[in-house]
């Protein structure tokens, strides 16, 4: 009998370590449920900055792809999270990385996006704290859901928004090209 309730105990948590991957410290779900969309984990990694670990960075798809420019383009529910794992990420210094990733996945085209990417940047203005977590959530129809630690901050609607964000991480010109290929699982 006992033998049999310890090998239970090891399959559950055989069973629960297959749930969750982990990098950089950070355990992430290999699905997730926001706004009502079932999604799957389809690729994190690491952005780091001379050697240092600054976040990791998840895409969460409907169903898994490879196809970055096919993710960018897609209508369908989506989410990128971030999950800060270094001190050094401030909230000023995410904001100039931010324009620097809306520079590059435009083409340096951001003046028709200047005031969603504005009212997106307004999202980051409280302090940064290491293991806070920010999500982008794509809803069909609403845009953009922006969530800080779980706590939705505000929508930023347009499709147009949608692919320059998604473009940071996962155009031909992304902000780290280990890390877009991290995200695509390639």
């Amino acid at each position: 009998m006992k033998k049999h309730f310890f090998t239970f105990i090891f399959l559950i948590i055989s069973t629960l370590s297959f749930c969750q991957t982990t990098i950089s410290g950070v355990k992430l779900d290999e699905t997730i449920t926001i706004e009502g969309k079932k999604l799957v984990l389809n690729g994190a990694g690491i952005r780091e900055k001379w050697w240092i670990d600054l976040y990791v960075g998840s895409l969460y798809l409907p169903k898994k792809s490879t196809n970055g420019a096919e993710v960018v383009n897609s209508t369908e529910a989506a989410a990128i999270k971030l999950d800060v794992v270094s001190g050094m990420v401030s909230s000023e210094k995410m904001m100039g990385a931010l324009d620097e990733g809306f520079v590059k996945s435009t083409n340096n085209n951001i003046a028709p996006l200047k005031e969603k990417i504005d009212k997106f940047k307004s999202f980051f203005k409280e302090k940064f704290n290491k293991g806070d977590s920010f999500t982008f959530v794509n809803v069909s129809g609403t845009g953009i859901v922006v969530y800080k630690n779980g706590v939705k901050k505000g929508t930023v609607e347009g499709q147009d928004f949608k692919k320059a964000l998604f473009g940071i991480w996962l155009s031909n010109n992304p902000a780290d090209k280990n890390l877009k290929k991290s995200m695509l699982g390639i």
